[in-house]
Parts: structure tokens; C-alpha cells; sequence
């Protein structure tokens, strides 16, 4: 066992360390006025009872996939399943808990100005960046120690990546669907019909609102980007294992990586200061920046002392931080309000909702063109690094240390991401306390520049799911192989019926699951339609601010609704790779997991970057262009209406299918190399 190994516990250890020093950090901060801190509590109270109650539903599922794992497979690997479901939803709580402790705080700290504002909404998401690296680097790591610390002991930690898959596709999907539907609901009743601003605390559906950020783009986000590193770095490890003989030390190399990383992150989180210009996007980019940086150092160092100094492993790893970095830039292209994209489609609200539709479409669309081409770049610089052409298998050990170095600084793309709900809320919470407008003067800006964040950081993580599905598809048909024996290997031929069936159900399955979660965003959100309009009418004096809303109803409503319509589409990507496999036999489903990925990516590209560019084009309209809410005599804007019916639209598909697709994508290429020997043995047509 190579004695850099240990460092990848001891990084994971020590970033949890530094997230607990966030945490005292926020926790001693002012959190204002007793109706600021009553409002908090009330997010806070709604946000961990939806999140106990998803847990409690997804436990049912995870005690029975348990013990098939154990029975079927063996008793090590349901372990690892066990523990790779609590560190999952762990790294979710902790998100949670101190996003909504931040938002208050933030709000507060709003009356100081702009730079302190930044500074507890950026430190309150670091606690989640940071800590959700951590903890997946330290439970890959530690159990791949604790099972001996071979190559035999990677094959036992596939359980692990199944179980923080397993919660990370139902925290999207009941999370997406909960905070889409509070949001769509409480938007269509309060602005479109009522005529009063976002987050007004007339609104019955303001608190589930607010609480819905928190548990979509927090704990939701969270739980994605956890699985998307575990499974990630666990992918390259087992590649690595059919490369030992040219390095030895090829399924360690992927963990120290990562250790360095967490390392970098952290530093990086120093740098985030806001400049004389007051660029809040550039304050956070000099974080990532210098994380990236302080990476690459740290990535030739290690090369060097356990790779040879192989120079194609250092560049496959300089492609994946590069994938990176362009993806980020082209995703805040189309999603800024500063560039033609966002504003195309305000312009074209100025003609009603349907050219604000069809614009918005026709930007979604187009915004999968170059991350593509870039995670093409980014495969083939990989695979000719270390010389793909004359050994296949290397150049596939290429790719998934490019998968492995673009998600080893999850901690500070997180730490951006966790940003933009902390800001949201702050802006909720200063508008139902009735702050000056001074203090909305600074979320305001902030909650903007958030929504940006937030696109940026589900390309980023849809771009690293397709790097690493790919390394996963890799290490299924190794595994496959592997059971055949010598001179057998798994070929997947169009000419074989089986295998072109498997392409297309790959290719049909993210279009059904995203029509599954945009109906249930639909029908929840009907839901809170019908209940706010009847507090309207049946409670006196909401609209005069004479009487309380029960906002309590909206959120028990809308949980309810998340819990329910979560376990179909989460079973459907459970459940698929095991129907075909067992049918129509392991080449079969090798072509439904390269569908899979293939669609999936290009629709979760599409669905994520348009519903953002919706959005961010309501907001640009807000902002005061194009006439802003309301026109000079008081009466409402119809360019605002059509913005505000794009960005209803474009919700669900920016919060809730397309980043559930991510998650999606590895699940089924997980579940396929679990049970890739059961498949072989016992399929109907294999």
C-alpha cells in the first residue's frame, strides 16, 4: 500500500475541520431582528422537516436494496452501500442546516455593505463545498483502506457509490420537484395574478419558496455533487486496477489527487474578495482560480513522485481542469445577464410570451453545442496523452483521471454554488422583514449574480457526470470482460439487435424520466395554485396586511407532494439497467448505458442553461430594461408578464430535470457494474 494513500483520509479529515471553523464562524455572527429570526425559523423548521421525511421515505428503499446487496452480492459491498447512503445524506444535513442558519445572517450583515454580505454567504457555502469533498474523499478512501488497501478492495467499495448515488438521485428529484413547485405556484398566484413582488409576506407560498432553495439547490446540489465525486474517483480506481502492471500505483493516484485538491480549495477560499470594481462573480472566479492553480502545482508534484512523471497523466489532468474551466465560462455566457443570450430573450418578450418562449428554446438548444465539443477536446487530449492509440486501455485510465481531476475541486464549485440559496433567502428575509431598502440594495445584486452561480455549477456538474459516466461505462465493460476470461471480451456490434435496442431504451430513458419530473412539478405546483388562491379569498385582509397567511399549509402541501411523486422516477433509473440486462444480456445494456449517456447529457445541458437564461431574462427585465415590472402609470408591464411566464417554463427544467439527469446517468451505470456478474450468468438472451 503506498504510503501517499493515507494522505487522502488525512485531507478529508482536515477539510472537515476547516468547515467546522466556517461553522463557528457564522454561528457567532448577529442574526438581527426578532422578526428576521423568526422568519429563519420558519425557513429552518420547514426545510429539516422535508428533509427528515425524504430521508424516512428513501430508508424504506435503502434497508431493502441492503439486503438484496448482502444476500445477493456479498456482505462487504452492502456495507459500503450502508455507509455510502449516510455519508450521502450527511453531507446533504450539514449543507442544509447551516445554509439556513447563513441566510439570516446574511441579510443582517446586508446593513454593512456589499463586501460582508459576500463574505458570510460565500463562507456559509464553503461549509458545504468544503465539507462535501471531504467527507466523499474520506469514505472512498477509508474504506478502500479498511478492506486491505488492494487492487481486490476496489471491487468492495462499488457499494459505496451505489448508496451515495441511490440518495443523490431522490434528493434531486424530491428536492428539484419541492422547490420548483413552491416556486411556479407562488410566482403564478403572487406576481402574474395578485400584482405584488417576490417574496412578499402576503404571499401564502412565500415560506415554502424560500424553503424550496435550500432543499433543491442546497442539500439537492449537495447530495449530487457527492455521489458525482465518490463515483467518479471510484470509476478511475477501477480502470486503474487493469493498468497496475504499467503503474503501480494507478487506483491510488486518482485519491491524492484529491487530497490535494481539498487542500487547494480551501486556500482558495482566502482569495474571494470583492475588488475596488465590485464584481461579485469576479470575487468568487479568484477563488476557483486560485484553487485551480495551487491544484496544478500540487497535481505535477504528485505525478512526479507516484507516476514516474509520466507526462501524459499530468496533461489528461491539465484537460480535465481545463474542461472545467471552460465549461464554467461558457455556461455563465449563456446564462449572465451582461451577454446576448439572457438578453436575446428579454427582447424577444417584448412580443409576448411565445417569442419569449421560442427564443428561450432556441438558446437552450444551442447552449449544447460547445460544452460538447469541449468534453470531446477533452476525451481525445486524455486518451492521446498516455497513448490511447496503441493501449486502449490506458487512454480509458487517461479519461478518468481527467474525470477525477475536474471533480477533485468540487469543494470550491460547491462553495460557489451554496452561495446563491444563502443569498436568495437573505433577499426573502429582508423583503418580509420590511429592511430598508438599503439592505436590498446588496441581496438584490448578490441574489443575481447567485442564479448565475447556480447554472454555472450544474454544467459544471452535468459536464463532469458525462467525463465520469464514461469512465464508469469503461469500468463495467472491463468488468465484464474480466468475468468472461482470457480471450473473450464484450463487443458491442449495431449489427446486433440486442445492442441496438439497448442504444435506443438509453437514449428514450432521460426524456421519459424528465416528462415524469416536469409533470410532478406541474401537478404540485397545481396544488399550491388552488391553496394560495383560497387563502386569498378566504382569509380578510392578506392583501391589506391586516391578517397572517397560513404558510405552514402551503409547506406541508408541497412536501407531500415531493415525497409522493419521487419514487417513481427514482426506480425507473434503479430498475431499467437491471430489466435489460437480465432480458437481453450485459452487451445489451452496455448500449443502454452509452444512450443513456449521449441523451442524457445533451438534454440536461439543454434543459439546465436554458430554464437559467429564462430566469436570469425576467431578472434583466426587473433590473429596470426593457421598462422593468411596471410601466410609468403604474400599470403592470406586459414584457415583465411574458419574462415571467418563460422563467415558469424554464424553473422546472433548470432546477428539476435537468440536474436530475446527472445523478441519473451514473446511477444506472453504477447499478450496471454491481450487478454486472449476476447479469452474465443468469440473463435471459446474454
Amino acid at each position: 500500500m503506498d504510503s501517499l494513500l493515507y494522505s487522502a483520509p488525512l485531507a478529508g479529515i482536515i477539510g472537515l475541520v476547516f468547515a467546522w471553523y466556517l461553522v463557528l464562524y457564522i454561528l457567532k455572527l448577529d442574526a438581527g431582528s426578532d422578526r428576521m429570526k423568526e422568519i429563519a425559523s420558519a425557513i429552518q423548521e420547514g426545510a429539516m422537516a422535508y428533509l427528515n421525511r425524504q430521508y424516512k421515505t428513501i430508508a424504506i428503499i435503502a434497508v431493502i436494496l441492503t439486503i438484496v446487496i448482502a444476500v445477493a452480492i456479498n456482505k462487504e459491498t452492502a456495507i459500503g452501500f450502508v455507509l455510502g447512503a449516510l455519508m450521502s445524506a450527511a453531507a446533504g444535513y450539514l449543507g442544509m442546516n447551516i445554509s439556513v442558519r447563513s441566510n439570516v445572517r446574511c441579510a443582517n450583515a446586508a446593513k454593512e455593505g456589499l463586501q460582508k454580505a459576500l463574505k458570510v454567504a460565500f463562507r456559509g457555502g464553503a461549509v458545504t463545498g468544503i465539507s462535501v469533498a471531504s467527507l466523499a474523499l474520506l469514505g472512498v478512501s477509508g474504506l478502500y483502506i479498511a478492506f486491505g488497501g488492494e487492487a481486490d478492495a476496489v471491487d468492495k467499495i462499488v457499494g459505496f457509490g451505489f448508496g451515495a448515488s441511490l440518495i443523490s438521485l431522490f434528493a434531486r428529484i424530491g428536492g428539484g420537484i419541492y422547490t420548483k413547485a413552491a416556486d411556479v405556484g407562488t410566482d403564478l398566484v403572487g406576481k402574474v395574478e395578485a400584482g405584488i413582488p417576490e417574496d412578499d409576506p402576503r404571499n401564502p407560498g412565500v415560506i415554502a419558496d424560500n424553503v424550496g432553495d435550500n432543499v433543491g439547490d442546497c442539500a439537492g446540489m449537495a447530495a449530487d455533487l457527492f455521489e458525482t465525486y465518490a463515483v467518479t474517483a471510484l470509476g478511475a480506481m477501477l480502470i486503474g486496477v487493469t493498468v497496475l502492471k504499467i503503474f503501480p500505483n494507478a487506483v491510488t493516484y486518482p485519491l491524492v489527487l484529491g487530497a490535494a485538491a481539498i487542500i487547494a480549495s480551501i486556500i482558495g477560499t482566502f482569495f474571494v474578495k470583492l475588488g475596488k470594481s465590485g464584481d461579485i462573480m469576479g470575487a468568487m472566479y479568484k477563488g476557483a482560480i486560485a484553487a485551480g492553480v495551487i491544484s496544478i502545482i500540487l497535481f505535477y508534484i504528485i505525478t512526479q513522485q507516484m507516476m514516474g512523471g509520466n507526462t501524459g497523466l499530468f496533461i489528461s489532468a491539465l484537460a480535465g481542469l481545463g474542461v472545467m474551466a471552460a465549461i464554467i465560462i461558457i455556461t455563465e455566457y449563456y446564462t449572465a445577464t451582461t451577454h446576448a443570450p439572457v438578453k436575446d430573450i428579454a427582447n424577444a418578450s417584448v412580443t409576448g410570451p411565445g417569442t419569449n418562449i421560442i427564443t428561450g428554446l432556441a438558446v437552450g438548444l444551442q447552449s449544447t453545442a460547445l460544452p460538447v465539443l469541449v468534453i470531446c477536446a477533452g476525451i481525445l487530449i486524455s486518451f492521446l496523452a498516455v497513448g490511447g492509440m496503441s493501449n486502449p486501455v490506458l487512454g480509458l485510465y487517461g479519461i478518468a483521471i481527467a474525470a477525477a481531476a475536474m471533480l477533485s475541486v468540487t469543494g470550491i464549485i460547491i462553495s460557489i454554488d451554496s452561495y446563491g440559496p444563502i443569498t436568495d433567502n437573505a433577499g426573502g428575509i429582508a423583503e418580509m422583514a420590511e429592511l430598508p431598502k438599503e439592505v436590498r440594495d446588496v441581496t438584490d445584486p448578490l441574489d443575481a449574480v447567485g442564479n448565475t452561480t447556480k447554472a454555472v455549477t450544474k454544467g459544471y456538474a452535468i459536464g463532469s457526470a458525462a467525463l465520469g459516466a464514461l469512465a464508469l461505462y469503461a469500468a463495467y465493460n472491463s468488468e465484464i470482460n474480466k468475468l468472461l476470461g482470457p480471450g473473450n471480451t464484450l463487443e458491442l456490434r449495431l449489427s446486433d439487435p440486442t445492442v441496438l435496442v439497448g442504444l435506443l431504451i438509453g437514449g428514450m430513458i432521460p426524456f421519459l424520466f424528465a416528462s415524469f419530473l416536469m409533470k410532478a412539478v406541474g401537478r404540485a405546483a397545481s396544488t399550491i395554485v388552488t391553496e394560495i388562491r383560497r387563502q386569498f379569498k378566504e382569509i380578510p385582509g392578506i392583501m391589506e396586511g391586516k391578517a397572517k397567511p397560513d404558510y405552514g399549509r402551503c409547506v406541508d402541501i408541497v412536501t407531500i407532494a415531493a415525497q409522493k411523486e419521487m419514487v417513481v422516477p427514482g426506480l425507473l433509473a434503479v430498475l431499467s439497467p437491471l430489466v435489460v440486462g437480465f432480458i437481453l444480456g450485459p452487451a445489451a445494456l452496455g448500449g443502454l448505458l452509452i444512450g443513456v449517456i449521449i441523451s442524457g447529457l445533451m438534454l440536461a445541458l439543454m434543459m439546465t442553461t436554458g430554464g437559467a437564461a429564462w430566469d436570469n431574462a425576467k431578472k434583466y427585465i426587473e433590473a429596470g430594461n426593457l421598462g422593468g415590472k411596471r410601466l410609468p402609470d403604474g400599470s403592470k408591464n406586459p414584457t415583465h408578464a411574458a419574462a415571467v411566464v418563460g422563467d415558469t417554463v424554464g424553473d422546472p427544467t433548470k432546477d428539476t430535470a435537468g440536474p436530475a439527469i446527472n445523478p441519473l446517468i451514473k446511477v444506472m451505470n453504477i447499478v450496471a457494474i454491481l450487478f454486472a456478474a449476476l447479469i452474465l450468468k443468469y440473463s435471459l438472451l446474454g
